[in-house]
């Protein structure tokens, strides 16, 4: 690293942070997805490959802030008669929704982990998620890019965003679960 190239981390309580600053999603180097269960029983996964984040990072982590976009068209399931499902009016209705979006209103920071508690919108309905986020680390790639790896986990109810198409089995189980567990490894680069 250059003397003009600015450090990638800050200390606190021995630990290290990313540097105060703006950190954008690396697309290219993002898992953004979320797990349901199929019969009650399978676990069924699918991401979101086009998403855009924004993260600013303050001096306090407790005062940073995220704002990130997802296009739902972009679901990838892994199966394309499921993705035509979910992009339909049953699901995500992505003609009349295009976009999800989330920001965050609260951080709360303590070694490598912490929370992130934010406004998540769908179907132009916003609700409240929490996410238990861990910090993997800061690196510098070969290009002299500066990266911050981080991994998220929460779990939301899917009919609380008005997606409640579902299936009652014979057995007296559902076809899909409601809840759904949300699932992010991402990088992001310092701009």
């Amino acid at each position: 690293m250059n003397e003009h190239t600015p450090t990638t981390t800050q200390t606190m309580d021995d630990v290290e942070l990313p540097a105060p600053g703006t950190w954008r999603l690396d697309p290219g180097h993002a898992d953004v997805g979320f797990v349901g269960r199929h019969f009650m029983l399978t676990k069924i996964r699918g991401r979101f490959v086009d998403v855009d984040a924004l993260l600013e990072i303050a001096e306090k982590p407790e005062d940073s802030h995220l704002e990130a976009t997802i296009q739902m068209a972009s679901v990838d399931s892994g199966d394309a008669t499921r993705d035509q499902h979910l992009r339909s009016a049953d699901l995500f209705d992505v003609e009349r929704h295009p976009v999800a979006a989330f920001e965050s209103t609260r951080i709360s920071w303590n070694g490598q982990s912490g929370s992130m508690t934010g406004d998540l919108t769908i179907k132009d309905i916003t609700r409240s998620v929490t996410l238990d986020v861990t910090l993997l680390g800061v690196v510098t790639d070969p290009w002299d890019n500066q990266r911050a790896v981080f991994d998220a986990r929460g779990r939301i109810n899917r009919e609380d965003w008005d997606i409640t198409w579902n299936m009652l089995l014979g057995s007296g189980r559902l076809l899909v679960s409601n809840e759904i567990d949300l699932v992010l490894h991402v990088e992001l680069i310092r701009q």
